[in-house]
């Protein structure tokens, strides 16, 4: 299967933008500021997302996202530099950031429409 490079391209600048910055604030939350720097929450975003995009051009399944989920916890591993729990944990903080902006956006939005409307 071949790989759409200029989708490619996209998703990692919309990904950077959107997914570095919860990772950092993530990160800088469970190992501090000292080891968690933006410009390592970028370099995970965009080696995942490249290795990501890769690996899933080739392989699928279950097995397939394991693996992408232990390369995604070996780069904040890496770049953090911390241990797999740590890793893990920072993972899932950042998930439950990203929600809660989200959360407040659909919010903002929903309440800036009934105000229009």
């Amino acid at each position: 299967m071949p790989i759409d490079w200029g989708a490619l391209v996209i998703s990692i600048i919309v990904n950077t933008i959107i997914i570095s910055p919860v990772f950092w604030l993530a990160g800088r939350a469970i190992v501090g500021k000292e080891k968690a720097k933006f410009t390592d929450a970028i370099w995970i975003v965009v080696l995942g997302t490249v290795i990501g995009t890769l690996f899933g051009a080739y392989f699928s399944g279950i097995i397939a996202a394991m693996i992408l989920l232990i390369i995604w916890l070996a780069l904040v591993k890496h770049f953090f530099d911390c241990g797999w729990i740590k890793a893990f944990i920072i993972s899932i903080l950042a998930v439950i950031i990203f929600v809660v902006i989200v959360a407040i956006l659909a919010i903002i939005g929903i309440t800036i429409l009934a105000i229009w409307f």
